[in-house]
């Protein structure tokens, strides 16, 4: 199973794509989408929700995991996340992907085991669970590379629960 993790933002949108296959986890690629900050921020949007498309495109995942906050500092910063995320949906529907949405606290938990961890604690944990010994891997690229983790757990976790209640 081929998963993409996003971690959406204006400035910085992380992207990570995982393959699980016999019980191992391969990165196959991450990185951050930055919109020139010069941009209207309709044209940043539209610069995440294309590079969000070309990545879908390039890597062709399973399904797309995205962090879903439910919490924003105020309400300007809300809305702009929220727009975001709106654009990266839509980029996600386009390509009839299927998608599942996580929350800060579970996708922390499902990495570190400990859902107020902080983003060099998660940045830490990713690079170990993943063996990347990239020593610069930014926080929203590792944001989304934990998504991306967070789900297949939870896809493993589920399969498994399906095949011992099927076996009694």
């Amino acid at each position: 199973m081929r998963v993409l993790g996003i971690d959406p933002s204006i400035r910085s949108t992380g992207f990570g794509v995982i393959e699980y296959s016999q019980n191992n986890y391969t990165v196959l690629g991450y990185g951050v989408i930055k919109p020139s900050r010069r941009l209207l921020f309709h044209h940043k949007i539209n610069e995440i929700k294309n590079r969000i498309e070309k990545l879908i495109s390039t890597y062709s995942p399973d399904e797309v995991a995205i962090e879903n906050p439910f919490y924003a500092q105020n309400i300007k910063t809300a809305i702009t996340l929220g727009q975001v995320r709106g654009a990266t949906l839509v980029a996600v529907a386009s390509h009839d992907c299927s998608l599942h949405e996580y929350s800060p606290l579970e996708i922390k938990k499902a990495v570190t085991g400990y859902g107020r961890a902080d983003k060099n604690q998660v940045n830490t944990m990713v690079k170990a669970l993943l063996h990347i010994e990239d020593k610069k891997i930014e926080a929203d690229a590792s944001d989304a590379l934990a998504t991306a983790i967070c789900h297949l757990n939870s896809r493993i976790f589920q399969t498994k629960l399906n095949e011992s209640g099927a076996k009694d």
